[in-house]
């Protein structure tokens, strides 16, 4: 699957677990740029897991900080 791909799926789960209809940039930081909170943070790695179907290490997945960074991560388990 190619980044593009993965970047658009995941703001669509972001935009999902988040509850906005705002654009969502490929930088954008999940705390600082969307508002989410530590319970959300958890949500935004289940979102992914489901979107995917792929089960990620959580204690990395939680330091994702970015859409982008977000994106990198899970394509390492898409191969």
């Amino acid at each position: 699957m190619e980044k593009a791909q993965v970047i658009e799926r995941v703001k669509k789960a972001t935009a999902e677990v988040l509850k906005t209809d705002d654009e969502i940039s490929d930088d954008a930081n999940f705390i600082f740029d969307l508002g989410a909170d530590s319970l959300q943070s958890v949500q935004l790695v289940a979102a992914f897991e489901e979107e995917f179907d792929i089960e990620l290490e959580e204690e990395g997945a939680l330091k994702i900080q970015t859409v982008s960074e977000a994106a990198d991560f899970i394509s390492q388990y898409l191969n």
